[in-house]
């Protein structure tokens, strides 16, 4: 098992080393910015299944690093929760296949609702429909799954986590966010206290 172990581990770790880095990453960045550290808007992320709860996660560290965000389970936008679309807001896609028939359909509901609504991508498949409906399209290069069937969401899920982690890390760079503001977001647990510590 620990050979196999190892095994899982390099191929995960390739899977990230492979991750397409293109200038639309910062055409991202900026588009993050841009609507929602200048124009006041929010993000919002969606995603179906696993793709979901990693825009779920996301949202959360992007709301705990100065950029309001919000998840969009893209069932429930088509009951009402579409809703939480305004003017300025940014909407964050996550599909392997980039043909996940709930995603391909929010993108047709939020431009019904607001064409003006900007869309950033991540997707495995750069060529789908939901990659030609993005405003900007961040491929994840597509990589094998590590499940011994070839289809449980793993590396792929993994690679989009690092992607949105990306996406964090330059927008704090960008925003000039600090560790006093940090801090003021982040009250509880061990990271509230040491992130109160350096502030002072």
């Amino acid at each position: 098992m620990i050979s196999s172990i190892k095994e899982l581990l390099q191929r995960e770790a390739q899977a990230v080393l492979n991750i397409p880095v293109t200038e639309a990453y910062e055409q991202a960045v900026e588009l993050i910015v841009e609507q929602v550290h200048r124009k006041k808007g929010k993000l919002v992320t969606s995603g179906m299944g696993k793709a979901g709860q990693i825009a779920m996660n996301i949202a959360t560290t992007f709301c705990s690093t100065g950029i309001p965000a919000v998840f969009l389970h893209p069932s429930e936008a088509q009951h009402g929760d579409l809703g939480i679309l305004q003017e300025n807001d940014l909407l964050l896609l996550i599909s392997n296949s980039g043909k996940t028939r709930e995603i391909v359909e929010l993108t047709e509901l939020a431009q019904h609702l607001d064409a003006t609504l900007k869309k950033i991508v991540i997707t495995g498949n750069p060529d789908s429909p939901l990659a030609h409906a993005a405003d900007i399209c961040l491929a994840t290069g597509h990589p094998d799954e590590v499940c011994a069937l070839g289809m449980t969401p793993t590396t792929s899920t993994t690679v989009m986590t690092v992607i949105g982690d990306i996406l964090v890390v330059e927008t704090m760079k960008r925003t000039g966010f600090t560790i006093e503001e940090y801090s003021k977001r982040h009250h509880g647990g061990y990271l509230g206290e040491r992130s109160r510590e350096l502030s002072k």
